[in-house]
Order: structure tokens, then sequence, then C-alpha cells
């Protein structure tokens, strides 16, 4: 049976809290889909089907744990199911609004992260500001720290986007996504998961200007080779292959935010999903897959959005079970999330 990556080591505290937890909790953050091995993908997606299939008899693996959920932007899947989730696992919860943090007058990012690690076991962010910030809370070494989107990557995205893959195909090596739309946070994190799953496919059909950040792709190719996984980006719709396993797309005004360009949208127009798009591209098992919002009639038609290959609901839901693979994965008991349990 393969367990989850041995616990990392606390330091620095000095309370009698700590004395009685650390020796037997791993602390370990997630700020990249990129810091976790491949196996580590897989056991985390297999947990939160496991989880899944628990129905209501959720493993209560973080009681006496405290989850605070800090998020300086807005959401309503991310956010929520973290917070839903670390509640179902026995933890309590503590959530920030932007303004809530002393950060706002003046206290330093280090010290507002020494504080909150005297209180809290995990800390999810999200922030528009770069990954650098969450490295810093992060370093304190007491309090786990996941990255709920930062201004590069979305990580808890892909591991539901994987795990909704996992559950429909039974498998995920040799599955082809075609991504289309922006390159954006979403595509990122979805392009380093996939880079670390051997056999996995994925093109990204994004208009050119808006594909994937250069050191992002360059990044995702090279793991992929290193794992036997393919990435390409194409910049024609035309050009999208056929006969794939997921059709992938997202919302192309990011945190709903429009694009400087004048007339954009005639040229993502292209890239929407419709009906005629996905009877081009698809298999007879072609799955389609969103991480919403969505704006139908221009990201994706409501027919496909509604439509029998659609589970872009049952992978809002899966934000949920991964939220809590994630959580356990971070701050739950050494030897609890383990594969095949």
């Amino acid at each position: 049976m393969t367990q989850y990556a041995p616990a990392v080591s606390v330091r620095g505290r000095d309370s009698s809290r700590a004395s009685a937890e650390t020796s037997a909790m791993p602390r370990r953050h997630l700020l990249s889909i990129a810091d976790l091995s491949p196996e580590e993908v897989l056991a985390i997606c297999q947990r939160a089907l496991r989880i899944k299939r628990s129905g209501r008899s959720y493993p209560r693996t973080l009681r006496g744990r405290t989850v605070g959920v800090y998020f300086r932007k807005s959401s309503t899947r991310t956010r929520t199911s973290f917070l839903a989730g670390a509640g179902r696992l026995g933890a309590g919860t503590v959530a920030f609004g932007p303004d809530d943090l002393q950060t706002t007058t003046g206290e330093s990012l280090e010290d507002t992260a020494r504080v909150l690690a005297g209180y809290l076991d995990v800390l999810v962010i999200r922030t528009n500001d770069t990954i650098d910030e969450m490295r810093t809370l992060a370093a304190q070494g007491d309090m786990c720290v996941i990255n709920a989107l930062s201004d590069c990557e979305h990580p808890t995205q892909a591991v539901a986007d994987l795990t909704t893959m996992l559950e429909s195909f039974g498998r995920l090596e040799g599955l082809s996504v075609l991504y289309c739309g922006e390159g954006n946070k979403t595509a990122a994190s979805l392009a380093l998961a996939i880079s670390r799953v051997r056999g996995m496919r994925l093109t990204l059909a994004t208009p050119s200007g808006y594909g994937l950040r250069a050191d992002t792709l360059h990044v995702a190719r090279r793991l992929a080779d290193v794992h036997g996984a393919f990435i390409e980006e194409v910049h024609d719709a035309r050009l999208a292959p056929v006969g794939v396993d997921v059709v992938y797309t997202s919302r192309w005004q990011e945190m709903g935010v429009r694009k400087p360009e004048p007339g954009w949208k005639q040229r993502f127009a292209p890239f929407g999903v419709t009906e005629a798009f996905m009877k081009r591209v698809s298999g007879p098992a072609t799955i389609f897959m969103h991480d919403l919002p969505a704006q139908r009639g221009e990201d994706v038609a409501s027919e496909v959005l509604d439509g029998q290959r659609s589970l872009a609901w049952v992978q809002a839901q899966h934000k949920m079970f991964s939220a809590m693979a994630i959580l356990e994965w971070c701050a739950a008991d050494a030897g609890v999330p383990q594969r095949g349990r």
C-alpha cells in the first residue's frame, strides 16, 4: 500500500498545544501543483473519490484542527468548498475578508504569518498577487498554506479537474484533453498537472497573444518530457484535435475582468464551445468540463453546458471533495491519508 510522502517536521513551536500534536502532524504546503509528485497527484485524486463515496460518513481526520480561509478576491466554489470540507472533516473554521487582517494597516506579512500560525493549522488563501506572498506566509514553518488562486496558478482547481476525469474514465493515463479559450490560471495548473501523468495529452487552443505564460508553458513541456506526457498549444481553433476524451473551457473574462483590447471577443469567438464545435472534436465518450462560472453564449453554449456530455456540475462538487483530500494531505495525522484506505 503506497502512502503519501513522510511527514515534514515542524519547527519553531514552543506552545503546549504543539508539544502534544506535532510529532504526529505533518506540515505540508500546496502552493503549486508542480510541488506534488506524480504519485501524490494521483493519490490525492483517489482520496477525494473515496471521501465522496463515503456518503455522509466523512472521516473526522481534522478533528481538533483549525482552518483559516482568507480570500481577497470573490469566490463561490473554492471558498465554500474549503469551509464546508473542513467542517465535514471535523475542523473548526475562521473566515477572513479582504480587509480583516492588519496587513491593511501596515503590519508586515511575516509578522501576520507568525501570529496566524499560533491560531491556525491551515491557511487557505486567494489573491491575485504573486505566489511569493504565499511563500512568505509559508516560511513560518508551523502553519500549512494552500494556494486557492494566485497571480499565476489555481492548483486546487486542477486537483478537482483530474478527480473528475478519474471518476469518469477510471484512469488518467492515456487521456486526451482539449482546452479552449484563454491560457489563464486554470489552464496553467491544468497543464502542470497533466504534465505529470504518463500518457496524458493536452492541447491548449487559445487566441494568439492569450496563451499560457511562456515560463509556465516551458515548465509544463519540460515536465511532460520527463513523465511521458504531451503538451501543445495552438492558436487556430481549426487545428484543434478531434476524437478527444475531454473538452474543457473557462470563462474568458477571468474574475469578471474585461480585456483592454478593442474587439477581443471577436478573437475569442472561434474558441467558444458550441454544439457544432463539440460534434466536430468529440469521440463517442467525450465529456465536457468547465471550471465555472460560465458566461453562457460566449465561452460555452447553454446547450453544451446543460447537455448530457457536461460534467461541469459534478466537477464543481468535486472541488469540495478535493479540498478535503488536500486538507488531509496538508494537515491530517500521519498515516491517515493513504492510497487504498
